[in-house]
């Protein structure tokens, strides 16, 4: 603490108050000073602070000892710094251009000149160390069997994994919820449709019955229902008929005797029919009996006796 002009009017209060000089290093009490400021001896501006200078210190020795340190003589491994200048720019010299290769060359302000800049390099620092590496045998690829640890622990993951299911379930469960409302929605006003259906055709039967009570109609359609009139086979057959067309006996017929026209005369023969022999077969004319029985003694076919009579003759037996 340093006091300014008004020093010596405070030593003058000291010594009413009875205090010690500054030179016997004294301090005042509170219970003292606040008697001070009660009797009107303690005045604002009394006390000023000023400044001290600023003390340098030069430490030679540390800078040294930290000049030493960035001198070390270490191997290229331990440090692998790189200072060399960018890479080749390709692209301006296909272009036919004049590569940018100083750094007077360079504008400040142009981001992609300046970005490109730094792009190559690093493109000629890596180029520059690869060869390094590999003569320090310090691999710079990945091998096959290569297992990367993950930054996030399994534990983490599951954690992960269990809020990732839940909220999968929550999103089905709600459009489950989804589904049934729109289905009960659906199946309401199918039963609505349904019901007013009902409705109508108990109404329509209800009338009819009362028509038939007051004799009014002697039908009794209205019991069968919604159950509809088997039509007449006949007709079905008729109609089924016309639709496929003519049988295989009237086709037969058509084809033997036409459709109309003159018929009389149609099966006589004429000189090439009469000298035509070739569907005559001997056999079939020459043959006493065919395949189904033999002719008796009076010129009859024998037939076979019925079935009645067969039992007949086997309960005679």
């Amino acid at each position: 603490m340093v006091f300014g002009t008004s020093t010596m009017e405070f030593v003058e209060e000291e010594e009413q108050l009875g205090f010690d000089s500054d030179e016997e290093k004294s301090e005042l009490s509170d219970d003292e000073l606040q008697e001070a400021f009660a009797k009107g001896l303690l005045k604002p501006g009394m006390n000023v602070l000023v400044a001290k200078a600023k003390k340098s210190t030069n430490n030679v020795e540390g800078l040294k000892q930290c000049l030493a340190e960035f001198r070390k003589d270490l191997p290229w491994v331990e440090s692998l710094d790189m200072t060399n200048l960018p890479a080749e720019d390709l692209i301006s010299k296909a272009d036919g251009q004049a590569p940018a290769g100083v750094n007077e060359d360079i504008n400040a302000d142009d981001d992609f000149q300046r970005e490109m800049f730094f792009y190559r390099q690093a493109q000629a620092t890596v180029l520059g160390s690869l060869p390094l590496l590999k003569k320090h045998n310090i691999a710079t690829k990945r091998p096959d069997d290569y297992f990367a640890e993950m930054a996030k622990t399994d534990q983490h993951m599951q954690k992960i994994r269990k809020k990732l299911i839940s909220k999968q379930m929550i999103m089905e469960r709600s459009e489950k919820a989804k589904k049934l409302r729109e289905q009960r929605k659906f199946g309401k006003k199918v039963q609505i449709e349904v019901m007013q259906k009902r409705q109508k055709e108990k109404k329509a039967m209800m009338s009819a019955v009362k028509k038939y009570q007051k004799g009014m109609t002697d039908k009794l359609d209205f019991l069968e229902g919604d159950q509809k009139k088997p039509k007449d086979a006949g007709q079905g057959s008729k109609k089924a008929a016309n639709k496929k067309g003519p049988n295989a006996k009237r086709k037969f017929k058509d084809q033997r005797f036409g459709f109309g026209g003159k018929k009389s005369g149609k099966k006589w023969n004429t000189k090439e029919s009469h000298n035509d022999v070739s569907s005559f077969r001997a056999k079939v004319a020459n043959a006493k009996g065919g395949k189904g029985g033999k002719k008796g003694k009076g010129g009859q076919q024998n037939k076979r006796p019925g079935k009645s009579v067969r039992r007949k003759m086997k309960s005679r037996s």
